[in-house]
């Protein structure tokens, strides 16, 4: 059976970029919004005419782009780059076979970094991403602004992120090829309160997750963090304790830190 167009368009889901609360994706011409949010419900949908010359969007106002089908001409390209925040994903599908090598020229002529060129579904027609360049070389930096970007104290029941992470303490802490035949690896993941107040510390990305543990050691209140883990919402949901998501350092001052049981069989794989 033919490919059909939304094939094509669930080819891109993958591409998208790991989100953090929300996903604020530009929809080029509303073919694509409606089939990626069956996928990805953290997705802001905001549709956009098929003419770029049209858009009145701010600058650097998308997470990502995606498109279906369009023509990749430069003042396409280089409007896709203008609204991009640095890092932002612009993926698009082209249902009809085209010659691979020109394309991903294109892109990094028009200024995308990370560039990606294949064939779609089974062979056919053409997947393109790209993403705009950060704008500083400075990992840690780069770490905090996009962890700025995710709204802090965040109600778990009103979540709409697909994951949220955990800072854990691994132990042993070694990788999986170097345990022993009688090692088990163990996680316990950051929680505060005491008693039956004891709630675990979950962050809607990891540079949030990373941002918040930097900013606790360096004000000595954790030490042991080794590892990040990934969860599912649902996963989360299911969690025998509350979850404060984006905690503050404020929010939790004056409370006592706990380290509790997580199975680590339950975490997602690492995508990030």
């Amino acid at each position: 059976m033919p490919a059909q167009k939304s094939d094509f368009i669930e080819a891109m889901v993958k591409h998208l970029p790991p989100s953090a609360a929300d996903l604020r994706l530009l929809d080029v011409g509303g073919a694509t919004g409606t089939i990626l949010r069956q996928f990805r419900p953290d997705i802001e949908v905001v549709v956009a005419s098929l003419l770029p010359q049209q858009w009145q969007f701010d600058d650097q106002s998308f997470d990502a782009i995606a498109a279906y089908d369009m023509p990749l001409d430069d003042a396409y390209l280089a409007a896709i780059l203008r609204l991009l925040r640095p890092g932002g994903r612009f993926v698009q599908v082209n249902p009809i076979d085209q010659e691979l090598a020109p394309i991903g020229t294109g892109l990094l002529q028009a200024g995308f970094v990370r560039c990606l060129v294949e064939p779609a579904v089974a062979g056919v027609g053409v997947l393109l991403r790209g993403e705009r360049a950060h704008t500083t070389a400075d990992t840690l930096e780069r770490v905090q602004g996009v962890a700025e970007r995710d709204a802090d104290q965040i109600d778990l029941s009103n979540f709409r992120g697909r994951y949220v992470h955990l800072l854990v303490r691994q132990q042993p802490n070694k990788p999986v090829w170097r345990l022993q035949p009688d090692e088990v690896i163990t996680w316990d993941a950051v929680a505060v309160g005491q008693g039956e107040h004891i709630s675990l510390l979950a962050f809607s990305s990891l540079p949030k997750a990373v941002s918040f543990m930097q900013a606790a050691v360096l004000e000595d209140l954790m030490t042991g963090i080794n590892k990040v883990g990934k969860f599912s919402q649902h996963t989360a949901a299911e969690w025998s304790y509350p979850v404060m998501v984006n905690p503050t350092l404020e929010s939790i001052s004056g409370a006592a830190i706990q380290f509790i049981p997580i199975n680590p069989a339950t975490a997602e794989t690492p995508d990030e």
